[in-house]
This record gives structure tokens, sequence and C-alpha cells, in this order.
């Protein structure tokens, strides 16, 4: 690359030798100093040229003529024409060029030319075109630096120029032919001087901040225009008539402005126009019936608009039509046959107006149309066949009252048509099996109609498809497997219909999907695991079906989920940590068996198997030495006497146990909801604040041994990473956690939430009951945190801790002289189960009844059993 630096000293000398030179007017003296010269190498000296395009430009050479990009005037000899468009050139405009007296054509554009364009700068009063766009140009029009009695074309398209126009640039502009000031930042109104232009043959102001109401009068009177385009800007106003006077226009630009009122009635008069655009404003009236005669038009867009007339019977005349755009408008009436002239035509849209009747069969010979789209309008009867032999790439009937079936297609539609919305109609019977071989099919729309019919399974044969929306068409049988043989289906919807039977496994294959939403179905079995797969997944609905079971813990590691809904199922059990099941609301869970939340009512069914190990001889390492010494004992028939009365006096006696834990429960918490209702009321009448006023600081943690709660822990999720898990069990996940600011380590315990202490007073007593226990086998609780969505519980953190550990015997009342040791275990996690804190856990007696027959049975009668 090479960099050009200005050698500001030197440059001044010659340029200063030269003035001098000029000054003493010798004739006889040959001029040792060529302006030209000096001018493009001051001009190149601001420039920054990274293919060094301009290497040829030397300062020690006398003639810039034979330097590239550089053409001279072959009788004058000085520098007529300086083209540098596209070398990737930056910097700036320099005053360099201001020598180039006899320039008449400079053009710097597709480059990258930054800054201002200095007040000062005067170009050559010679200069006839002039480009500067496709750069980075910024700040205000200079009106001083070109001509504009001798431009003839000026194009400053596509910089970044703002401000108003001033009125003083057109009042010479008699030679301008070309003015393009497009995309661009210029505001205010346009200067009414530009009707004195009055050679211009195109002008364009698109796509910048004008404003202001457009004298058209003025530019009727441009009669030699061809070309205008208006576009993009805030231009307002109505369209008087006299466009006529330009009898040559060929292109009219209006589109997105606010131009209202009716369109010249003398339009169509205008006989060579190709291209018209009125689009996005807010014209009314009818379509000038003066456009029938415009047999030179190709395009014609007029959407989003408020005409209200009837569709124009004469729409057939304009035979030369490629694009018709009409849509959004309310035209009314019916769409005439003669609009199967349009054989040029290959692009139809007159969407949302009031169309009624049927679709032409004339449109069938339009055989080069490639896009049609007629929806939300009142069309009905049946789609003409013929529609579908074309080579169609894209169908939209949407939102009409159309009856009948779905044609099949032909072969040249299936080679074509990429998009077919055909929904909300009244469309019956099968799905064509013909659609699997629509090889280029991205987008399938057959929503909201009466089908009937099962979904192909020749759908997974479209491997481009990305979009698939059947909801809401009375589809029944199951979800093919083979859906998901398109890995490109990013939207699947399936909604509103009476599927049933499971989701496939394969679901987990349709690995771009964002957008799955199966509800209002009667699909049963449980959510399939395979589902994790889909790590492109934000928004999941399976509302109002039978799913059952439990939500697979591995969809917590889908982190794009935005939304889900699961109500209205036959679910049980957590839900999945992480994503975004921890923070969803009640109306996406509620419906459900036995989901855990603090947000819903009713039973937290967990699917957990209950901790009973009926095989004592898996336990030897566990009951100690002392089994060896106890074990011919164990044989004799005394004492195997007493070995079942001990274990049918420990179970009956553990079930009395519970049956008076549970009676003494039911009537502490009868009398204790009678005292706090007590308390509620004499509370409620002596004040307005809370009825459990008194109740511990939530949202903090608190520690037992710290008379303050620190309030640091404002975010505890961020703490319980997945970094610092060591264990999870059946009730929390615990994870090793540096508290305060010393780092010291301790354990937290997340807990599962549930609905059995709702209130932070009774966490609260009963945390600090257990924190109260003291046993070498047990870790002492240091404090807890409390929320109605999340709890933890705070210990001390024991390295390399075996939580079971010690003699299993040593729990067994010594008074026991006797006992079969190997029941001693397994009796115990009967015990622990029976007590267990989730209902649902719990044996019933019966099954307590079986468990400890099995218990007493010898191990090889054990086996015959099972």
């Amino acid at each position: 690359m090479t960099s050009f630096q200005p050698h500001w000293s030197f440059l001044t000398l010659l340029i200063s030798v030269s003035y001098l030179l000029n000054c003493l007017g010798n004739n006889d003296m040959p001029v040792l100093l060529n302006d030209d010269v000096l001018g493009l190498i001051v001009f190149k000296s601001d420039l920054h040229d990274p293919s060094s395009y301009l290497a040829s430009w030397n300062e020690d050479d006398v003639s810039p003529c034979s330097w590239q990009f550089v053409q001279c005037n072959p009788q004058s000899g000085r520098v007529s024409e300086v083209s540098l468009d596209g070398l990737g050139l930056s910097g700036k405009i320099g005053r360099g060029l201001e020598k180039l007296q006899h320039l008449t054509v400079l053009s710097l554009s597709h480059n990258n030319l930054t800054g201002t364009i200095s007040p000062s700068l005067t170009l050559s009063n010679s200069l006839e075109r002039l480009n500067l766009s496709h750069n980075g140009l910024s700040g205000p029009l200079p009106t001083s630096f070109v001509n504009m009695s001798s431009i003839r074309f000026l194009d400053l398209s596509e910089n970044s120029f703002s401000g108003p126009i001033p009125d003083s640039l057109f009042e010479s502009c008699f030679s301008l032919h070309h003015l393009s000031l497009a995309w661009n930042k210029f505001e205010g109104p346009i200067p009414s001087t530009l009707s004195r232009c009055s050679s211009l043959n195109s002008l364009n102001l698109s796509n910048n901040r004008f404003t202001g109401n457009v004298d058209f009068i003025g530019i009727w009177s441009l009669n030699r225009l061809r070309n205008l385009d208006l576009s993009n800007n805030a231009f307002f106003g109505n369209l008087p008539n006299g466009i006529s006077s330009i009898h040559n226009l060929k292109e009219i630009l209006l589109q997105n402005n606010q131009f209202s009122g009716p369109l010249p009635s003398d339009i169509g008069l205008c006989l060579h126009l190709n291209r018209l655009d009125f689009s996005n404003n807010q014209f009314i009236g009818e379509l000038p019936n003066s456009l029938r005669g415009l047999n030179t038009l190709s395009y014609l867009r007029a959407s989003n608009n408020v005409f209200n007339s009837e569709f124009p019977q004469w729409i057939g005349n304009m035979t030369s039509l490629e694009y018709l755009e009409l849509s959004n408008n309310q035209f009314y009436g019916f769409i005439p046959q003669s609009i199967g002239e349009l054989r040029s035509l290959t692009y139809l849209s007159i969407s949302n107006n009031k169309l009624v009747g049927n679709i032409p069969l004339s449109l069938a010979y339009c055989t080069k149309l490639s896009v049609i789209r007629l929806r939300g309008n009142g069309l009905n009867g049946t789609i003409p066949e013929g529609l579908f032999g074309l080579g169609l790439e894209e169908i939209d009937f949407s939102h009409n009252d159309l009856v009948g079936s779905i044609p099949a297609g032909s072969s040249r539609l299936l080679d074509t048509l990429t998009k077919l919305d055909l929904s909300d109609n009244h469309f019956q019977g099968n799905i064509p099996a013909e659609m699997g071989l629509l090889s280029k099919l991205r987008y399938l729309n057959l929503s909201w109609n009466d089908l009937h019919s099962q979904i192909s399974p020749e759908f997974g044969f479209l491997q481009n498809l990305t979009v698939l929306d059947l909801r809401n068409s009375a589809l029944y049988g199951s979800v093919p497997a083979d859906i998901c043989d398109s890995s490109n289906l990013a939207v699947l919807q399936l909604d509103g219909n009476s599927l049933k039977g499971p989701i496939p496994e394969e679901i987990g294959n349709c690995t771009s999907l964002y957008l799955l939403s199966l509800s209002h179905n009667n699909l049963t079995g449980s959510i399939p695991k395979s589902m994790s797969k889909l790590n492109k997944l934000k928004i999941l609905k399976l509302e109002f079906n039978e799913l059952s079971g439990e939500i697979p813990m591995e969809l917590g590691m889908l982190q794009n989920l935005l939304a889900v809904n699961i109500s209205y199922n036959r679910l049980t059990g957590r839900l999945p940590t992480g994503s975004i099941f921890q923070n969803l609301d009640k109306s996406s869970l509620e419906g459900n068996l036995g989901l855990c939340s603090p947000l819903l009512k009713g039973p937290c069914k967990m699917n957990v198997p209950k901790p009973l190990v009926l095989d004592p001889n898996a336990y030897n390492n566990q009951i100690g030495p002392q089994r060896q010494r106890n074990e011919s004992s164990m044989s004799s028939p005394d004492h195997h006497h007493k070995f079942l009365s001990v274990s049918a006096l420990v179970a009956i006696s553990a079930s009395f146990v519970i049956i008076l834990g549970v009676i003494a429960v039911s009537l502490l918490n009868v009398s204790v909801r009678r005292r706090l209702s007590f308390v509620d009321n004499a509370l409620e009448s002596m004040c307005s604040s809370s009825s459990r006023s008194g109740a511990p600081a939530t949202g903090k943690l608190i520690l037992f041994d710290s008379q303050s709660s620190p309030d640091w822990i404002s975010s505890p999720e961020s703490l319980l990473n997945k970094a610092s898990e060591i264990g999870e069990g059946v009730f929390g996940t615990v994870y090793k956690v540096p508290l305060g600011s010393q780092g010291r380590m301790v354990a937290i315990k997340k807990l599962i939430t549930s609905n059995i202490l709702q209130y932070p007073e009774d966490f609260d007593r009963e945390v600090r009951i257990l924190g109260k226990a003291r046993h070498p086998n047990l870790i002492a609780l240091k404090g807890y945190y409390w929320t109605p969505q999340l709890q933890l519980l705070v210990a001390e953190y024991a390295p390399n801790v075996l939580l079971e550990h010690g003699n299993v015997l040593d729990c067994v009342d010594p008074s026991m002289s006797e006992y079969p040791e190997d029941e001693v275990l397994p009796v115990l996690k009967l015990a622990m189960v029976c007590t267990s804190q989730i209902p649902s856990s719990r044996p019933t007696m019966a099954e307590v009844v079986q468990i400890l027959q099995v218990i007493k049975t010898p191990v090889p009668q054990r086996m015959e059993v099972f």
C-alpha cells in the first residue's frame, strides 16, 4: 500500500513560482511548471491509495497527460477529464482540483471519500459532468463549488450530505440534464428555482428527508423530463392535472410519501410511460380511465392507498404489464376475465381489498405468471386447476371463502413452487400426496380449513421446508415420525386438531426448530427427552393435551427458550432447572395432575423410587463385624422365632407411631389454623398491614450466628451455577459456594419447592429447630434463604465426608439383646420412607405388610417370590 504525505513547503514553493511566472507575463519564457501537474499532485496528497492505482502520478513529470485515469484535450494539452471511479480511494476532496481550470469531467464515484466539501472550493467553470456518488461525504452542499450554468450531469447520490438545498443553487441551471441527490440526508422543501432547469431529463430526489408541498405545476413545466423520482421522503399535497404536457415522461416514482387526493386524470396521455409507482400514500378515488391507453406500461404499483372504486374492468387493455400491485386498498367488485389478456404478467397482487366472485379461469392464460397473491378478499368457488399447471413460485389465496379440494399440481409446479398459503378458507379432502414432491417448497400453510385428513407422511420429503402450519384443519391420526426428516424445518404448528398418540421421539431430529406448537390435540404419552436436542427452540406450546409423566430434566438445557406452555395435561413432578421453566407463570402450568411449583395448588406428585433395599446381603459392609459373631445364633429355631417377632414388633410399632403422629399433626394443624385465624382477624381489625406482619424478612440470607442479615445475596440464582454443583437428592441439589468477602466455603442446598411450608415464619421455625440438632453424623445448619419461589439451606462445607457411615446397629435399642441384624437396615429404611415429606412417596399399609413379609423371608425363598 502507498500513502501520500503532503510536502507542503515544496508544493507551496512550486505554486508560488508558478503564480510569479504568470504575473510576469513573459510569454517568451517557457512554462516550466504545469498547473495541472501541481493541482493533481496536491489533490493526490489528500488521498490514501491502498492499491497504488495512482503510482504513475509523478511530480517530476512536465505533463500529466500520460498519467493513468487522466485525459487531456489534444488541442490545448490541458487536463480535461479525471475518472477515478471504484479505486477504493479514501481521504478528502482537497483544493488541488482548483488548478484544473480546463476540467470538463470529474468522476470520483464508488470510493471511500469522507469529510465535507470546503465552502471556498471552486471547480472549473467549464465543468460539465460531476459524479461524487457512492462515497461518505457529509455536511451541507456548497453553492459555489460548481458553475451550474455549464454543468450538465450532477450526481451526488448515496452520500451523507445534509441540510436544505439553497435556492440559489438552481438559478442558472439551464444546461442541467441529469440531477440525482438520492440517498442522502437533505431536508426542507424543494427549491422553487428548480423549475428553471428547463433541459432537465432526469430528476431523482428519493430517499432523503425532504418535506413540504411539492410545486407540481413547476415540475409539469419541465417538458423534457423523462424520469421523476421523489420516493421515500415526507412530501405531501395533491397532484394537479397538467402532467400530460410532459410528452416523453417514462417513469414516475412517488411511493412512500404523504401525497393525497385523486391521481391526475390526464396521466394516461403520457403515452411513453413505462413505470408508475404511487404506493404507500393517501391517494383516493379511482385509477384514471386514461390509464387504459398505456400500451407500453410494464410496471404499475398503487398498493397501500385509499382507492375506493370498482376494480378496473379495462385492466386487460394494458397488455404490456409485467408487474401489477394493487393490494391494501378498497377496490370492490369482480376480477374481470380480461385479466387473462395480460400475457406478459409475472407478478399479480390484489390482496386485502373487497373483491368477490370466482377466481377467473382466464388467469391460467397468463403463462409467465410466477407470483399470485389474492389473500384477504371475499373470493369464493374453487381454484382453477389450470393455475396449478403454471410454473408458479408463490401462491397466496389465504383469508377468502374458497371451497373444494386442493389441486394436486403439475410437474411444472413441482419444480418451481416455494410458497403455498391456502389458510383460512373452506378447503376439504385429503392433502395431495404430490405435495411431497414440491422439491423447492419452503413455506406451506394449510391452517384453518376443513380438511378432515391425516398428515401426509410425504411432508418428510420436503428437504427445503422451513415453515409447516396445519393449525385448526380437522386433522386426525398421529404425528408422523418422519415429519422431521427435513433438518431445515424452523416452524411446526399443528395446534387445534384431533391428533392422538405420542409425540414421536424423532422430533429431536428437527434441530432447526424455533417454534413447536402441538397444543389443543389429544396427544398422549410422555414428553420425549429428544426435545433437548432442539437447541434453537424459542417457543414450545403443548397445552391442552393428555401428556403424562414427568417433564424430562434435559429440557432445562434449552437456553434459547423464551416461552413455554404445558398447562392442562397430566404432567407430574419437578420442573427442569435452568432455562425458562423455573420462571413460568401459573397460566403456563395449571391444569396438570401434580407439577411441583409454588404457584400451583394441590399435591406435588413425584415419581421418586422408594429407597428400600430388601436384600440384606447387599449391606454386609454396613452391618459391621458383629454379624459374624451372631451368625451361629441366628440359625437356631428359638432365635428364628425371636427374629420374626422383632421384625413384626418393629413394623407394628412404627406403623402405630406413624398413625398417632398423623392424628396428632392433624389435630395440631386444626388448632394452629384456628389460632392463626383468630390472630389474623384480630390484626386485620387493628391495622391495615399484612396479616403476618411479624414474619421474618424474605429475600435475604439469614445466618444463625450473626445478628445482622447480609443483603449482598441479591441474586441467589447466580451463585448456584453448574460449576459448583456437588450432589443431588430427592429433596434438592447441593452446591459448594464461597460466602462473604473472605470466601468461606459453605454447602447450600436448593430445596424443591412445595406447598408444605408456605409462610416464612413456618420455614424459619422449622429450620431453627433443625439447626439446634447436634450429632456426629450431622452437619450443623448455619442459616437459610426464603422466598415463595426459592428456598435454600446453608450448612458448613465438609469435604470428602461420607454421609452414610458408621454402624447401623448403633441405632437399635440396646435393651434388645438378640435380633436379626441383617433386617435392621431394610426396616429402618422402610420407616424413613413411611415418614417421607412427599405424600406420593409413602407406601400404603398393604405395601408395608408386603415389604415386611419380603424382609422376613429367607434370601433363597425371597428370590423365588420375584
